[in-house]
């Protein structure tokens, strides 16, 4: 059987999110890093958004972060189970990761992708709302991970997946204030995961492309 293929760049958020899952099981794959022409056309026969990652595995191809983690799972499984068994804690645990996707990282890509935009096309009302929406994230999430050690089930899972990198980044972009103590010390046990800690030292050398000015810490 082929091995698998991700396409990917070790700087991306969603990217990170998938190789969480990846490291956590010590799961074999081959790295198609982009970056030149080459691979991004390669990814475009692959996806014709040119988003990522994207993996392949034999004739299929498999594309969005939530469900490469889905595919492994059920397809190449590993000692850490990402997903539970059980359908209602299951359902917990989906719900997290689409909590983390759409209430974390979207605002913090809005912010991040604004700083992009020629100065005369920024949206600045769009900014200050997305600001506002990680603000709201980061009050309910600290209500929600008073007592807990990962974001649901007491195990770690594909909602920890999404949380590691898109926290990290959110901190970055929006801090996260001292008085949500329970998320800033969530943010931290995730820095120390050594699947995500490997994720982190892989970015490093592309912190300058931070558009924001990557800060000194982390």
């Amino acid at each position: 059987m082929p091995p698998l293929k991700l396409h990917a760049h070790p700087f991306s958020s969603y990217c990170q999110k998938v190789l969480v899952a990846l490291y956590e099981n010590a799961t074999p794959f081959e790295y198609r890093l982009l970056g030149d022409a080459a691979s991004m056309q390669e990814l475009e026969s692959l996806w014709p958004m040119k988003r990522f990652p994207v993996l392949v595995d034999g004739d299929r191809t498999v594309f969005e972060a939530s469900t490469i983690i889905e595919y492994l799972g059920l397809h190449h499984p590993g000692p850490v189970r990402l997903i539970p068994e059980d359908p209602k804690a299951a359902i917990e645990v989906r719900m997290l990761d689409r909590v983390f996707d759409n209430y974390v990282s979207t605002p913090q890509q809005k912010v991040v992708f604004d700083r992009l935009r020629p100065e005369e096309a920024r949206d600045d009302y769009g900014v200050a709302e997305a600001r506002r929406m990680l603000d709201i994230a980061y009050a309910w999430l600290d209500r929600w991970m008073d007592g807990r050690e990962w974001a649901s089930g007491g195990r770690f899972s594909l909602a920890d997946c999404a949380a590691a990198p898109f926290l990290f980044y959110a901190d970055w972009t929006h801090p996260i204030d001292e008085r949500w103590a329970n998320v800033r010390a969530y943010r931290k046990r995730l820095l120390a995961r050594p699947s995500f800690a490997r994720a982190v030292d892989e970015g490093r050398p592309y912190r300058p492309l931070f558009p924001l000015g990557a800060p000194d810490r982390d």
